[in-house]
């Protein structure tokens, strides 16, 4: 057995003091364990155990804009496991004229194989018809139990196949995510900003003002109650559309909230850096002012904001997003962020938020929502060996060169760090330690 001992557990009943022990890729014991010959001994003194973190939200291996995201599931998930980070949850995503299930099998097998921590897929649903419909039930029994839509892009969805898709999952307890932007008032903002001659990154968050999130967020709480359904907002960016959230709440409807630590910690003066530097930071919603930042982090204090995720979507400064070096809308929207979460949470909060806060917004709640608790999100005795052994007085600094997320540049660099993952299991194998891979492809298909 491994056993993992002197650490602060972070489980169900709040703090323990004990040791855990990991059979195959089981939590076996958790108490006062004496090891026996043969057994595998990790000191976790001064270290919380966490049941491992699960980052709901990330985009690997995506063909969008013509390109081709920078990290695939290899070096993803190996930057996610050496972050602490022992699932991720992918989307799967439906291109026109393709059907659901063809698409889960395709993101199936670009991560089969070379996952360094485990894999599960939201499904993208970006062509409704009858046969997608007809699909939901045969999806649902491959484990797949989340589902996302669009309202911007080419992959939209209209308002009134959004609100089949939620009267179709209602069968099936499904829960529907929703990008909430507004895309044609987006469309006509960045033609504005063109027209006027604004080709340059500073332009971005003009072309998708904190209105056009409220607007759509609105309009997607109100949707989920036509359905009867809940319904999860991701990304969160504003506090105007944390307003619109409080009022769904306050009416009655159920509203799950994810946001990310770039919409905390970084604000929208990123995007008039010199030269070309800006465009490090287009994201979609954008990077937001510093009153949206302080709305975010006290709903996160008070406990508005269900899971925090990265909205994983790399692509390199040098070699892709310099596209858009002539007009802003062509550069390649998203930003990486999935080796650093946990750690970058843990900066902006501190002591502010406890242990089991951290583990409720980055393991608890997200496995709870999407359907794997409590084999994961928790450290119990028959659950999975997803543990993350998180050592706070290992202060280290953000550096490009030494990520091992596979693109040029990080929006944390030069940042200090307060604290890292010491021992990182995926089911019971470790994958990391101190930061730095093992190279254990020990991730597995999340059937949900």
């Amino acid at each position: 057995m491994k056993i993992i001992k002197n650490g602060i557990l972070i489980t169900p009943e709040g703090e323990k003091r004990a040791d855990l022990a990991i059979k195959d890729s089981i939590i076996a014991e958790i108490g006062d364990i004496s090891p026996a010959d043969g057994d595998e001994v990790y000191d976790a003194g001064g270290c919380y155990v966490y049941p491992g973190f699960i980052d709901g939200h990330t985009h690997l291996d995506l063909e969008v804009a013509g390109t081709v995201t920078a990290d695939d599931f290899e070096s993803g998930t190996r930057a996610a496991a050496a972050g602490g980070t022992t699932c991720v949850v992918d989307f799967a995503t439906q291109y026109k004229g393709d059907t659901i299930l063809n698409a889960l099998e395709t993101w199936k097998k670009k991560a089969e194989g070379k996952s360094h921590c485990n894999v599960a897929f939201h499904m993208a649903v970006c062509d409704w018809n009858e046969k997608t419909k007809a699909d939901l039930p045969a999806l649902r029994e491959a484990g797949v139990t989340s589902f996302k839509v669009y309202m911007a892009y080419d992959t939209a969805l209209t308002d009134n196949e959004i609100l089949e898709v939620l009267e179709a999952l209602r069968p099936f307890g499904g829960i529907l995510g929703c990008h909430c932007e507004n895309g044609a008032l987006v469309t006509e903002l960045q033609k504005a900003q063109l027209a006027e001659g604004h080709t340059e990154p500073r332009w971005h968050p003009l072309s998708r003002p904190a209105e056009v999130e409220a607007e759509a967020v609105n309009r997607f709480c109100y949707l989920g109650a036509l359905a009867g359904m809940p319904v999860n907002i991701v990304h969160l960016s504003t506090k105007l559309g944390l307003e619109e959230i409080r009022a769904a709440r306050k009416r009655g409807q159920t509203v799950y909230v994810e946001s990310c630590p770039q919409y905390m910690l970084l604000d929208d003066s990123n995007y008039s850096r010199p030269g070309f530097e800006g465009a490090k930071y287009v994201c979609s919603p954008p990077l937001r002012s510093k009153e949206d930042i302080r709305a975010l982090k006290e709903a996160v204090l008070a406990g508005e904001i269900d899971t925090i995720a990265t909205d994983h979507c790399s692509f390199s400064y040098a070699g892709q997003k310099i596209a858009g070096k002539d007009d802003f809308t062509k550069i390649p929207n998203g930003a990486p962020g999935i080796e650093h979460r946990p750690a970058v949470m843990m900066k902006i909060f501190g002591d502010s938020l406890k242990p089991a806060d951290y583990c409720r917004l980055m393991s608890e709640n997200p496995a709870r929502i999407f359907g794997m608790y409590p084999k994961k999100g928790a450290l119990l005795t028959g659950s999975d060996a997803d543990i993350t052994v998180w050592d706070p007085a290992d202060v280290w600094t953000v550096r490009a060169a030494e990520m091992q997320q596979n693109v040029d540049y990080t929006p944390f660099e030069g940042m200090e760090m307060p604290g890292r993952a010491k021992y990182v299991f995926v089911n019971g194998i470790l994958a990391a330690e101190c930061g730095r891979p093992t190279g254990a492809t020990a991730g597995r298909y999340v059937c949900r």
